[in-house]
């Protein structure tokens, strides 16, 4: 399976602003490294190290692939927040 998928853009939102990758293994890894250190909890915390470890780049690359976006729910203190991951938009307003 290609990871060829261009640029893609990680973001937190109203925590982390969007970041663009040229390589999706290095967005993921990013994403978790900002994931990580959030207060999460440990079923949030467990769940997304699951889901963003092992195998996760053939996961995502299939989600981009047909949806074009990934979005994770996360509670900071009390409050929901969505982790993205997202082919790059070329040309035009973003």
């Amino acid at each position: 399976m290609s990871i060829d998928l261009g640029p893609v853009v990680v973001e937190i939102a109203d925590i982390a602003p969007p970041a663009t990758f040229t390589r999706l293994p290095d967005a993921v890894a990013a994403l978790w490294e900002a994931l990580h250190v959030l207060p999460l909890g440990w079923t949030q915390h467990e769940t997304f190290r699951t889901y963003l470890g092992e195998g996760a780049v053939e996961r995502i690359t299939e989600l981009l692939d047909r949806d074009g976006l990934l979005t994770l729910t996360i509670t900071v203190a009390g409050r929901s927040h969505e982790a993205r991951i997202r082919r790059e938009q070329t040309g035009g307003c973003r």
